[in-house]
């Protein structure tokens, strides 16, 4: 019997509705892993390639075939927006099943979550953050709930398994477990997933099984690929251009003609076509599709100009959600990563990336976005460069970010590498928040049982014993904890703040923003109270303060002609690594063609060849830059390059980085290049104290509830999750 005979009859009839002409090869093995195994299952494919239909046409047929007493199927997503989208889907294919179907997040209807409490059956869709407070607030409704939990599907693996929420998730739903006796299976899908290993040890954490993950033969896909590049010159009298009829062309209207040329080029190249504009940043997209909406004001061009990020009210990015899935017209919106994921927006006719993307990963996700129904994946990188004409810095002339780009897309398109995601082993702030839930749900705990409750979650297995003992005297001693006359613990005076607040149930970090509204229509958030008079841009337009309620932290608006600018605070991490920093030197010593390379890029790409080789960076790790100033190119990855920083600081060796996307070491050191290298490989050698490295009293990884912690944890955070000595040894002498 064939895999399509197996499936539910409703399911079948879906198929046949909907005119597939087959199942995909994700879909056949997903199919033959559910039906012939108890395995977990991860799924990793491109996007579009039908993951989600492989994972639920097997589940839904068992629960069709074999109804569960309970909730059967718990599908798990990062976003409220990604659940609405998949509830449509998934409504339409269940219309004939039988099987209901409830959403479960702050917006959702409280009569549906009620009537499934009383009736639990069927799916239900629900964030992490949802389900810690089910696991915590309504102990006794979710014994009752999931007691015959069959599956657990969590989309969007890669999003979850980067940070501290993924790690939150995996504790509830170990804590779950707990609670009903019940061990799920787990279906983890990504469409980019590194090391597929890390991936199979997150998915299985706490369950005791195997993890099956086929492998798809995607083949090599077709890919249309274009990078422009323009140039702000910084003084616009040292600007002479010839055109192409050999007229001298004097930039007279100042140093930003780059700019004015990127705007246009940009609006010429999205005319009638579909298209998502990504940008790095909330300020700099805003800033490009002010620009685009105010040409094509100028050209009685349609406004078909929208904006989505995280800060543009849910309803205007619905909105644009919608649009952009069936208007007639071709919508053109800016976004940072909240259209990485997979809502539905139907096809696109391209990606348009403005400078260069944050990693590979993310690179794979932007190109996912367009290329569906059979099209060939279409995209566009534009560069502005600012550039210093005398420049001093034998360096300066090299666009890092520009030689990024082209290695990211060597290596996914040619080498099909992404990022492996390395695991988080020492997340206190979530084994603080993870004590505060268990203490809020069940009350008082003696220190054992707390620890034989907490501690052995598999997220915290690298946690000692004598670490949670630390954290637990600092909590009772700061009143997060209180010990009662029988010994056990309590949540303490401080704690009850904490574990009684609406923003508890989250472990990730959000600013204190302020409410931006048009009369009554929300427009969005802001991180700054902008005063009365002052013009700032947000979802794609310009406002005027009109008045502000610092109290209620509102800023009522009105909308103005023109464009403005919106000053948003530094918002994103960016970290290298090894094998895409050992890209970039590859792609300056040259050798390989890069067609996609617009003729100004190419000539770009020679020049920074030119100057990379005579500098003697790519085979050099010591460069003098000046008399007393080198720059040191060990070419490895962003957390091997910040241990050596702190391992020079300690030998008295001043040292920095340049910038936050450095792949180098600028050293100020008395002595000869010779001398200085001749240190690093004594440190290559040597057999250092990382906790004795001269680090900054504060240092921390970012996290929320950091304030709860003693200062020892944060810092021993720092050093076993994010330095890396071993790494940093093994790639300079492997190299």
């Amino acid at each position: 019997m064939d895999v399509f005979e197996r499936l539910a009859p409703f399911i079948q009839d879906f198929i046949y509705r909907s005119g597939w002409e087959e199942l995909r090869g994700s879909q056949v093995a997903a199919c033959e892993v559910i039906f012939d195994s108890d395995d977990n299952l991860l799924l990793s494919s491109g996007t579009a390639s039908g993951k989600t239909e492989a994972a639920f046409l097997p589940v839904l047929t068992q629960l069709y075939e074999r109804p569960s007493a309970s909730v059967g199927v718990v599908y798990i997503s990062p976003l409220k927006a990604l659940i609405n989208d998949q509830f449509k889907r998934l409504d339409l294919l269940l219309a004939d099943s039988g099987i209901p179907v409830t959403k479960w997040h702050g917006d959702a209807s409280a009569t549906q979550k009620n009537k499934l409490m009383k009736q639990p059956q069927g799916i239900l869709q629900i964030t992490p953050e949802s389900l810690e407070s089910l696991v915590t607030n309504k102990r006794g409704a979710c014994m009752n709930m999931f007691s015959d939990l069959r599956f657990v599907i969590i989309d969007e693996v890669h999003y979850f398994m980067r940070d501290v929420r993924g790690l939150q998730l995996l504790c509830v739903l170990e804590r779950l477990q707990r609670l009903t006796g019940v061990v799920p299976r787990r279906i983890g899908l990504s469409a980019t997933l590194g090391d597929m290993s890390l991936a199979w040890n997150w998915l299985n954490t706490g369950t005791g099984r195997n993890c099956a993950a086929p492998v798809g033969d995607e083949g090599k896909k077709r890919v249309r690929l274009h990078i422009e590049r323009f140039v702000n010159y910084a003084d616009k009298r040292d600007f002479v251009e010839r055109d192409g009829t050999q007229n001298v062309v004097h930039a007279d209207s100042g140093g930003d003609i780059g700019d004015r040329e990127h705007y246009n080029y940009l609006f010429q190249s999205t005319l009638d076509k579909k298209t998502i504009i990504f940008a790095n940043s909330r300020e700099e997209i805003e800033l490009v599709m002010a620009n685009l909406r105010e040409i094509a004001r100028k050209c009685k061009a349609p406004d078909v100009y929208r904006v989505h990020h995280g800060n543009v009210s849910a309803l205007l990015r619905e909105n644009t959600e919608d649009e952009m899935k069936s208007a007639e017209e071709k919508i053109v919106t800016g976004a940072t990563v909240t259209l990485e994921l997979g809502i539905d927006i139907g096809s696109l006719d391209q990606v348009v990336q403005v400078g260069a993307p944050l990693n590979v990963s993310s690179f794979a996700q932007r190109l996912g976005r367009c290329g569906r129904q059979g099209q060939v994946p279409q995209i566009l990188f534009t560069f502005v460069e600012c550039i210093k004409i005398n420049s001093s810095d034998i360096l300066g002339p090299i666009n890092w970010e520009f030689i990024r780009t082209i290695a990211i897309v060597e290596l996914y398109l040619r080498d099909r590498w992404l990022e492996p995601i390395p695991p988080l082993r020492h997340a206190y702030n979530l084994l603080y928040h993870q004590t505060m839930s268990c203490l809020k749900g069940n009350g008082e705990m003696s220190p054992g049982a707390l620890a034989q409750t907490v501690l052995t979650l598999g997220s915290f297995r690298d946690i000692t014993q004598e670490d949670y003992r630390t954290l637990l005297r600092h909590l009772v001693e700061t009143e997060q904890l209180e010990r009662t006359e029988r010994g056990g613990l309590m949540v303490g005076r401080e704690g009850e703040k904490v574990v009684n607040s609406h923003k508890f149930l989250t472990v990730f970090l959000a600013p204190e923003y302020f409410l931006v509204k048009d009369e009554n229509r929300t427009i969005g958030t802001v991180d700054k109270a902008y005063k009365v008079g002052v013009r700032f841009a947000l979802a794609g337009m310009a406002w005027e303060t009109v008045d502000i309620n610092e109290k209620s932290k509102v800023i009522f608006v009105k909308p103005v002609p023109g464009i403005s600018l919106v000053d948003w605070d530094v918002d994103f991490d960016v970290e290298f690594h090894t094998v895409l920093v050992r890209k970039i030197r590859s792609v300056m010593r040259g050798g390989d063609s890069c067609p996609y390379l617009s003729p100004r890029c190419q000539e770009r790409l020679t020049e920074i060849r030119y100057i990379a080789g005579n500098t003697g960076i790519l085979d050099t790790m010591v460069t003098a830059l000046s008399e007393k100033k080198y720059a040191v190119f060990p070419w490895v990855g962003t957390r091997q390059l910040i241990t050596l920083h702190y391992l020079l600081l300690q030998r008295k060796i001043k040292n920095r980085l340049p910038w936050i996307t450095s792949v180098y070491l600028e050293v100020v050191f008395e002595g000869s290049g010779q001398e200085l290298l001749a240190i690093i490989q004594d440190i290559l050698v040597s057999e250092p104290d990382l906790y004795a490295l001269p680090l900054p009293k504060d240092i921390q990884l970012r996290g929320k509830y950091n304030e709860f912690l003693p200062p020892g944890l944060l810092r021993k955070r720092f050093i076993e999750d994010y330095l890396d000595f071993e790494g940093l040894k093994e790639d300079i002498t492997g190299a």
